[in-house]
């Protein structure tokens, strides 16, 4: 059987291959392989070591549905959207999230650069409709982030009341000075994510006697990521989303809202 380490260099080869100017179509069995080898063969000798295609890597000793994994990567790629985990691949759990909390650009810079968290991705779920964009169709759907997350750094009872302080849980038509549809706030919670996530909510709503927590508590569904211009959108375009996030007035009502607690970025 194959090493931690060596099944990690796998998932490497595939990704680098992948996303290099040559593509990747090193997959298959042994001799398939060995007879790609031997049409090279005149031609890998002219070239040193450090610049040798990645073909002569034998992915078919991998204990990994190479080819399925190239296709995924190729996707994302197209997309302009790396959105998979390696710590999988060297025994540390990986697991997701996902929050509606009104503008996905707030939501997913609230969970970015938290420790544990390895990756936040904008999009859409929630809806019926298939492959939403946010400039085109997306009816039905909830703007939503889905966060990747190592549970033995970070878990999800941490996760969700980093969500609540980054909401206004009162509002029903939307967060902010977004209003709509699909700005409405929600938890997608997993069939073991539920019990947590009533937990946290009964809390809130325990916190807050006088109000009515609007912000729902619906299961996890498909999830769309967004196109590439709206992820990291507050990295890439800082001054437009710092003047945004201070004309729609978010940081100003988390602290009416949540005082000390009151998330930022």
């Amino acid at each position: 059987m194959m090493s931690v380490s060596g099944e990690l260099i796998c998932y490497m080869i595939v990704i680098l291959c992948v996303f290099s100017d040559r593509g990747c179509n090193t997959f298959g069995n042994r001799s398939s392989h060995l007879h790609r080898r031997s049409l090279h063969r005149r031609s890998l000798h002219r070239r040193s070591l450090h610049r040798r295609s990645l073909y002569s890597f034998p992915l078919y000793s991998c204990p990994l549905n190479t080819e399925r994994l190239i296709n995924k990567l190729n996707t994302l790629k197209a997309q302009g959207i790396l959105w998979f985990s390696l710590l999988l691949s060297a025994g540390v759990q990986a697991e997701t999230a996902v929050f509606a909390g009104g503008c996905f650009w707030c939501v997913e810079a609230a969970y970015q650069d938290l420790e544990g968290v390895t990756g936040a991705v904008s999009g859409f779920t929630g809806g019926k409709l298939k492959n939403p964009t946010y400039n085109g169709n997306h009816r039905g759907h909830y703007e939503a982030v889905e966060v990747t997350y190592d549970p033995a750094v970070v878990n999800y009872e941490q996760l969700l009341e980093v969500f609540w302080h980054n909401i206004d849980p009162f509002d029903n038509r939307g967060q902010f000075c977004d209003k709509g549809p699909s700005y409405r706030s929600a938890i997608f919670a997993t069939d073991e994510q539920r019990s947590l996530a009533e937990d946290s909510r009964e809390r809130v709503v325990n916190q807050f006697e006088s109000a009515v927590v609007a912000t729902e508590l619906l299961p996890a569904s498909k999830f769309w990521p967004v196109e590439a211009a709206h992820q990291d959108y507050y990295k890439k375009n800082p001054v437009r989303y710092h003047f945004y996030r201070t004309g729609c007035g978010r940081d100003r009502r988390l602290s009416q809202i949540w005082g000390d607690a009151a998330g930022g970025h």
